[in-house]
């Protein structure tokens, strides 16, 4: 039997110029999962992480707040879909950043809009009724199963830090045997939350979704981008 520990990169940094950059309170969600972890006792065989730097250095802070004694490998797999290039196929004027800024701040909530927007921008791209994406949904969804049976293959535990979209089809597979609410899920996924899948002799089997107890101590660390 083999565990595999999804863990959701930490706060990035929503509305700056590079997302892909973890904020002060991304750094700290990883630091709180890391001495969680290791408090439990858990002792992983290895450690992998996508190619994004988000990715990256959420796990390195978990493995140096847990004191593991662990190489990071990198699987590009676990890599997050390209949310921009998701927007843009859907609303073109979006490609120059301040025509979406200025429609959001138009509105009474912009980061109501925002969600609202995306969630029809993410149903687009996964009908697979449309063309003009950098990856389609179909090749998005089997690179992330396929990292998955890569990172299950053998014994021990595997933590693994990815991000929101990779877990949510994992999870809708594992648990429902589609991938309908694939996108429900991504939209509740934790930072630095904790997806466990066991791999056994009857496959694989999620037993617990986005576990973010390391957090509740302090509400303003459990957040979502």
């Amino acid at each position: 039997m083999s565990v595999v520990l999804l863990v959701r990169h930490g706060q990035a940094s929503f509305g700056k110029r590079d997302y892909d950059v973890l904020s002060d309170r991304g750094h700290e969600q990883a630091a709180l999962l890391g001495r969680a972890l290791a408090g439990r006792g858990v002792r992983p065989a290895r450690v992998v992480h996508g190619g994004m730097r988000r990715q990256a250095d959420t796990a390195a802070g978990v493995v140096e707040a847990a004191d593991w004694q662990v190489s990071l490998d990198v699987d590009e797999r676990w890599a997050e879909f390209d949310h921009e290039d998701v927007i843009h196929a859907y609303r073109p004027a979006y490609r120059r950043s301040t025509v979406m800024k200025a429609d959001l701040a138009r509105t009474l909530n912009p980061q109501r809009a925002f969600r609202t927007m995306f969630a029809e921008a993410t149903t687009r791209w996964s009908s697979g009724e449309h063309a003009g994406y950098v990856e389609t949904f179909a090749s998005f969804t089997a690179r992330a199963e396929q990292a998955l049976r890569a990172a299950a293959d053998g014994e021990g535990t595997t933590v693994v830090v990815t991000s929101g979209g990779v877990i949510g089809v994992i999870t809708a597979r594992l648990l429902a045997g589609d991938l309908g609410r694939w996108g429900d899920i991504n939209a509740v996924a934790v930072n630095s939350g904790v997806t466990k899948v066991i791999s056994g002799s009857s496959g694989l089997t999620l037993v617990s979704f986005n576990a973010h107890d390391h957090l509740e101590s302090d509400p303003a660390s459990i957040t979502y981008r």
